[in-house]
């Protein structure tokens, strides 16, 4: 079983981060994806997987962060990417929520960090946030990019639509939420070769355990969420997504 995204370098985590990344191994989770949210972010993250052989990376600039990119952060970027840890660059994409960097300066930085995964020859996490149009959009410029939709939060016909671009999509602690009819109604939707499950940890807590911290041992949640909107037991979806992701992420993942 594996983790598609955490963020492992979060404060969040730091007092006890050994027991976490122990929690999740006895939780039977032998990968964990941790993503980068700017350069430092990403510097630390790689720092975590030399120490925890659990442990994968993405290195990235968020969309909160988007007004950082320039030259020389892309070929720092670049650099780090060279690391045989790193398997994915991310997290990039667009947020339109109102509470992240300019328009202008994220459409920037996505469709750079977009070519620049397609020039290494990696997979892209994308973070989308009410701006699935706008982020298909700059996708639709970039021929080849592909990987994983961070945390999906659009509907079905969405998700039909992120697979024909050639993208995964994976699902949160959101997916296990009363009120998401609809996310679980796009993962029913999907073939099971296009999915996967995540934390986001430490946010986005499952149902069980909104407002606590999450972690990546609660992965197996979400999990159980998309493997009732399937029709699948959840061996088997566990079964599904750790493949998904070892085909997604390539040989650097194992």
């Amino acid at each position: 079983m594996i983790d598609a995204h955490a963020h492992l370098d979060d404060p969040k985590l730091a007092a006890d981060l050994d027991d976490v990344i122990a929690r999740a191994r006895v939780a039977g989770i032998d990968r964990i994806l941790s993503c980068g949210d700017d350069l430092a972010s990403s510097r630390r993250t790689l720092h975590i997987a030399r120490r925890h052989d659990i442990v994968r990376v993405a290195v990235g600039v968020h969309p909160h962060r988007a007004a950082s990119w320039d030259a020389d952060v892309a070929q720092a970027l670049r650099e780090l990417a060279s690391d045989r840890l790193v398997v994915a660059i991310g997290e990039i994409g667009i947020d339109l929520s109102g509470r992240s960097a300019p328009r202008e300066a994220q459409e920037r930085a996505f469709a750079a960090q977009l070519a620049l995964a397609r020039e290494l020859g990696l997979p892209a996490v994308v973070h989308v946030r009410d701006a699935g149009d706008a982020a298909r959009a700059i996708v639709d410029t970039v021929p080849g990019a592909a990987g994983m939709i961070h945390c999906f939060s659009e509907g079905p016909d969405q998700a039909r639509e992120w697979l024909r671009r050639g993208f995964a999509v994976s699902f949160a602690g959101p997916v296990t939420y009363p009120k998401n009819a609809s996310l679980r109604a796009a993962a029913a939707v999907l073939p099971v070769d296009a999915l996967l499950v995540e934390t986001d940890a430490p946010y986005l807590a499952p149902q069980g355990r909104r407002g606590s911290r999450n972690e990546p041992a609660y992965v197996l949640e979400a999990l159980a969420a998309v493997a009732e909107a399937q029709g699948v037991p959840p061996g088997v979806l566990a079964e599904a997504v750790t493949a998904n992701a070892r085909r997604i992420f390539g040989r650097r993942w194992l």
